[in-house]
């Protein structure tokens, strides 16, 4: 499902809210990870969209974090990039590496103050390598792999590991081993 959005248009309450978030996410990349004010500015950001027992190492970066939703037990290394106007979710049980990007968003080849957003979606175990990118519209599927540094610009199957720049298939792992 694609949503144009146009960046010019954006409401007042909408600029406010994005300066918050904003302000919460230096304040976030600049406190001591796992101490209760780290753990509160995490709550402040993603609000009830956190599940229990995820950790979210700083420093990250973004925008519109109230489009994610992250399940339980999930880890996300540090340098995280996730733009989330598309919207992510994240379910139980993944593992982001570090420098990893989710980029729910992209721009208009021929007017850059429109966003093209479409939700990404990574399935329950899945793990995604060091410095990979996710692009728009793409799904992850159940315990697959992407591996370091890859571009995935298409959707993912489950248990497949890819890996690559377009990220391609290079092995089907057992779902036996699973579960």
């Amino acid at each position: 499902m694609e949503e144009l959005v146009d960046m010019r248009e954006m409401t007042q309450e909408e600029m406010i809210e994005a300066g918050k978030m904003a302000e919460i996410v230096f304040k976030l990349n600049h406190t001591l990870p796992n101490s209760d004010e780290y753990n509160l500015l995490l709550k402040e950001l993603l609000g009830d969209n956190l599940g229990e027992n995820s950790t979210i190492i700083a420093p990250i970066a973004g925008a519109a974090f109230d489009h994610i939703k992250i399940g339980d037990n999930v880890f996300i290394n540090s340098n995280s990039l996730l733009m989330a106007r598309g919207g992510i979710t994240i379910e139980d049980e993944v593992m982001l590496a570090a420098n990893v990007q989710l980029l729910s968003n992209n721009h208009d080849e021929y007017d850059r103050h429109v966003l093209i957003c479409k939700p990404i979606l990574i399935k329950k175990g899945a793990w995604i390598g060091a410095g990979a990118s996710i692009l728009p519209g793409v799904t992850v599927g159940k315990y697959a792999i992407v591996g370091a540094g890859a571009i995935v610009t298409k959707d993912v199957p489950d248990y497949a590991v890819v890996v690559g720049s377009p990220a391609r298939v290079v092995k089907t792992l057992d779902k036996e081993k699973f579960d």
